[in-house]
């Protein structure tokens, strides 16, 4: 990283991981593996990847980018993260941060990237930066988690799309604005993201162990429960907006009660 002229060497991890279970494509018949061939249009032959450039199609032309083109670009050596602004921290919009990654101070003096990290931390804001991965010139944001400097990419401006809709005007009463309100602060309290699992995730773990063991054939009933939707009511009708406001005021305070109650004895448990 760079400020200034002052350099802070450091390594960059991935900080997060896909929990999704790995699957690929097998043909229902026999179970055989699926595969893709990259064929050519023109003649016909499956194409080795050492053979294959790439291309850009306006419409009307075609033309094609070598791999030799391509490494000539100035961006492909670079291997700085330099600063280019400090940004208040409320001026990043969350809708153009992307991946996450841990940036280790390098070396066995890590004073200079202290100075940063403890610079924004005081500062209270955020440093913009550049850097390239993978031979693209890529917008970054360095944030302060703990004790680590993290870098997150963030999507450049022409990346954001805006709204192709427009919202009906629709009249708000006073009445139902406190009843959202009452609502809101019902379901009011900190994070905790370790309370949330990914259900989908978990039960298809559970559905390739059971296969495993049991073999293809298994009762979804047995292994899930019963998975028919949920009866709305039946009847269809559009609910009063006030009415379920209040119906779900109510239900959140008995959760809310009953969680309390639980809580009690367990303490005199």
């Amino acid at each position: 990283m760079s400020f200034g002229l002052v350099t802070v060497p450091v390594k960059l991890y991935s900080a997060t991981t896909s929990h999704d279970v790995s699957m690929h494509q097998v043909h229902d018949v026999d179970g055989g593996r699926i595969r893709y061939q990259r064929r050519c249009e023109v003649c016909d032959r499956t194409i080795d990847y050492k053979n294959i450039d790439k291309a850009y199609d306006d419409g009307e032309k075609s033309v094609i980018i070598t791999k030799e083109e391509l490494s000539e670009l100035p961006a492909d050596e670079s291997k700085e993260i330099a600063v280019e602004q400090f940004v208040p921290k409320d001026q990043i919009d969350s809708m153009v941060l992307d991946k996450s990654y841990y940036l280790e101070p390098a070396g066995k003096n890590a004073k200079a990237y202290v100075l940063l990290r403890r610079t924004l931390d005081a500062s209270e804001r955020s440093a913009i930066v550049t850097f390239t991965l993978r031979t693209k010139t890529r917008l970054g944001v360095l944030r302060v988690r703990d004790d680590v400097i993290v870098l997150q990419g963030l999507r450049w401006a022409d990346e954001l799309r805006e709204p192709e809709f427009d919202v009906p005007q629709s009249k708000v009463s006073k009445k139902e604005q406190d009843m959202a309100a009452s609502l809101v602060e019902s379901y009011s309290e900190d994070f905790e993201p370790e309370r949330f699992t990914d259900e989908y995730q978990e039960q298809l773990q559970t559905l390739i162990e059971e296969k495993l063991e049991s073999g293809e054939e298994i009762d979804t009933e047995a292994t899930f429960g019963d998975v028919d939707e949920e009866d709305d009511g039946g009847d269809g009708n559009v609910v009063d907006l006030m009415e379920a406001l209040k119906q779900s005021v109510d239900e959140r305070r008995k959760k809310s009660d009953g969680s309390k109650g639980q809580k009690k004895q367990q303490k005199s448990a």
